[in-house]
């Protein structure tokens, strides 16, 4: 699905070049789930703007799903974010005044050729059957909880049935017990068949993965696969229930 060679990102400043990426080579299989780790500065951001083909390298090889991406038009280029990468953001990035079904008919506007009518509204409501929130269809963002705000968005990445699901920070703004809720959701979409890559600075998160890249100035410096994932469903019960966290 991801290969990158020796992939270079220079920014050019009107104090010095910053270097953000510094020679990356990672190879990512269709249906991984792949969390991506490191400390503010290590490249990581820039690293999941490239995946998403909303930057370019300064120099090195990017292959999505067998294309150079460098040698696609900028059309190809933009019917690749549409079509083959879905994306997840921690600010959920929803208007406010669209409902939940709205909100995830948007991608379908901007699809070549474009959806609209009955099939964008039945895409829509399977999307969000897939996150269990097609009963909220109506509701706009004021009416439902961040966890649930989240699932929107992780409908709206899901509505044109993209190859790549790419999460940056996607429990950023939510609570521990909401967090682990969407990343069970997340093993359950991967699971499906999804191809994940999220961008984390948590541990806690990125041990539901299947394997953890660590990148550190630009560079990666550890890629391990894990056994044994996260369990939700353990995770949760660990958790001390809603009451007793009140009382104490």
């Amino acid at each position: 699905m991801i290969h990158l060679e020796e992939i270079h990102r220079i920014y050019d400043t009107a104090a010095a070049p910053v270097h953000a990426l510094r020679g990356v080579n990672l190879r990512i299989l269709p249906g991984e789930f792949v969390a991506v780790m490191g400390a503010s500065g290590s490249g990581k951001s820039t690293l999941m703007n490239l995946l998403g083909c909303l930057d370019r390298p300064t120099r090195g090889r990017y292959r999505l799903d067998d294309a150079d991406v460098a040698e696609l038009s900028p059309d190809a280029v933009a019917a690749v974010r549409n079509r083959t990468i879905g994306f997840v953001f921690q600010g959920f990035n929803l208007l406010h005044r669209a409902t939940a079904l709205e909100n995830v008919e948007l991608p379908m506007l901007y699809a070549t050729p474009t959806l609209r009518g009955d099939e964008a509204r039945s895409r829509a409501r399977v999307a969000l059957g897939r996150v269990g929130l097609e009963a909220r269809a109506d509701h706009t963002p004021s009416e439902l909880s961040g966890g649930q705000q989240q699932r929107v968005a992780i409908a709206r990445a899901l509505v044109l049935d993209p190859k790549l699901l790419l999460a940056d920070e996607p429990t950023g703004n939510l609570d521990t017990r909401t967090s682990i809720e969407i990343m069970g959701l997340f093993q359950q979409l991967n699971a499906q068949g999804a191809t994940i890559v999220m961008v984390t600075h948590e541990l806690d998160v990125a041990r539901f993965a299947q394997r953890i890249v660590v990148m550190r100035d630009g560079r990666i410096v550890a890629d391990r696969a894990l056994d044994r994932p996260a369990d939700p469903v353990a995770e949760l019960a660990r958790l001390p229930d809603e009451a007793e966290a009140e009382t104490a």
